[in-house]
């Protein structure tokens, strides 16, 4: 129906074949989530889960989990405007004198250190 599956294929381990691992992880999966697509996108999914040699479900499920990091990881991405920038490399290329409590810390700090 979906083309050759891994799991269903005679293959070598290390080759296609499902672990043991691959076996539990299918295993521990609860969660459902549902999705209406158009015939094209459907038939994209599954051209593209063969194309993979991975079932519809998991070419799915990985692929939408691999979107989901990266929208995380570009989210936690500081993104500064270009006068923020200025501000911001200049902050870091003339710092300001340090005030008399932060001296203090500084040689309490060291106090504790090299004891």
């Amino acid at each position: 129906m979906y083309g050759t599956l891994p799991y269903t294929r005679k293959t070598k381990i290390g080759e296609g074949a499902m672990t043991p691992h691959t076996v539990m992880e299918k295993e521990s999966r609860k969660e459902r989530l549902e999705a209406r697509l158009t015939p094209e996108q459907k038939k994209h999914i599954e051209h593209a889960a063969r194309i993979r040699g991975t079932s519809i479900s998991d070419f799915v499920v990985l692929s939408a989990d691999d979107a989901a990091m990266r929208t995380i990881r570009e989210q936690e991405v500081l993104t500064l405007n270009e006068r923020a920038r200025v501000v911001f490399a200049n902050a870091l290329l003339h710092p300001p004198v340090p005030g008399s409590r932060l001296l203090a810390a500084a040689k309490r700090y060291k106090r504790r250190v090299k004891a």
